[in-house]
């Protein structure tokens, strides 16, 4: 296993437009926290202009396809994103 951080670069008006698909948002990372991949996730504050997931995964794939599944993504409150591999020198792991 491996982690995996997974970045989001969000749109200026995130907060404003992410009511409509913050329930769907939240049920995918919960689904994927309760498999044990997703272990923490929130969006950067002031600015609200980037946001981090956390993951162990086997594979980097999983977070690919969460990304491309997120509503945030979609429906384009997510202008970029990326996966990388992530080294933790100290703490759980």
């Amino acid at each position: 296993m491996t982690y995996v951080v997974l970045e989001y670069t969000l749109v200026a008006d995130y907060l404003d437009r992410r009511g409509q698909f913050r329930d769907e948002h939240l049920q995918l990372a919960r689904a994927a926290h309760d498999r044990g991949e997703l272990l923490l996730a929130g969006a950067l504050a002031d600015p609200a202009d980037r946001a981090l997931l956390v993951w162990q995964v086997e594979d980097a794939a999983v977070v690919k396809a969460f990304a491309a599944a997120d509503p945030y993504v979609t429906n384009g409150l997510v202008t970029e994103w990326s996966v990388r591999p992530w080294t933790v020198v100290v703490g759980a792991g």
